[in-house]
């Protein structure tokens, strides 16, 4: 009789314990920050089980495939999460990023579109839309995103990259090198940027011995692709 007593007593105690699907959740985020994907994607499951209607939940599991590049499934999540939470701009953009992920840069488009009607001034949303429009070869729409990114935040980089990126293809060489040269400002380990000012000095402006210098620059930097222009034009 004691010992049934007990084994009752520890039954209650177990079922008093159980975590509730915010707690499950909020250990999930702290996995998910972790970088853990594959162990948070369990607390989220376990909170979704919870509360099927959990619209946070599926949305940081789709973070969390999309980190695992199952993009399939995560996109799957944040459709549910959406289908409960229309009006949260997040999983917009984090199925945009699955999309973009991909190589479906429309859809991707689409979804950053819904997501800044959602929550204008998101620089993320801008950014990424910005680098999905490149993908579309629609480079005045991009550079119009990243002028944003870099309004409000002149010290990114990569907007500065990117930017300059869309205006070397949408034939503009002047204000290209003058956004690669911020670029390299800001980061002086960008490769590709680099290689960008070389090829415009070389090819735009005939200046063949900076075009040069930058090459090898990109070349010491790891980008392959400076060597071809090397070897074809420069004193190695």
């Amino acid at each position: 009789m004691k010992k049934q007593l007990v084994f009752w007593v520890s039954l209650i105690w177990l079922a008093s314990c159980s975590p509730s699907a915010d707690e499950l959740f909020q250990e999930g985020i702290r996995q998910l920050e972790g970088s853990d994907y594959q162990k948070a994607i369990t607390y989220f499951d376990r909170a979704i089980d919870q509360d099927a209607n959990f619209a946070s939940a599926l949305n940081a599991k789709g973070i969390a495939l999309i980190q695992l590049a199952q993009y399939d499934r995560a996109i799957e999540a944040l459709n549910r999460s959406i289908k409960i939470d229309s009006l949260s701009y997040k999983p917009y953009l984090n199925r945009g990023n699955a999309w973009f992920e991909k190589g479906e840069f429309r859809a991707a488009v689409m979804d950053y579109n819904t997501a800044n009607g959602l929550e204008p001034g998101i620089l993320d949303v801008y950014f990424n839309r910005g680098v999905a429009l490149m993908g579309l070869e629609s480079y005045e729409d991009a550079i119009f995103d990243f002028d944003i990114v870099i309004q409000e935040n002149p010290g990114n980089s990569r907007a500065w990259f990117n930017k300059g990126k869309s205006e070397f293809w949408n034939n503009d060489p002047v204000s290209s090198i003058n956004s690669l040269t911020k670029a390299v400002d800001l980061d002086n380990t960008n490769g590709e940027a680099y290689y960008l000012i070389g090829t415009i000095q070389m090819s735009a402006f005939n200046m063949v011995d900076e075009g040069c210098v930058n090459f090898k620059m990109a070349r010491s930097l790891g980008y392959a692709g400076a060597q071809t222009w090397i070897e074809d034009f420069c004193k190695d």
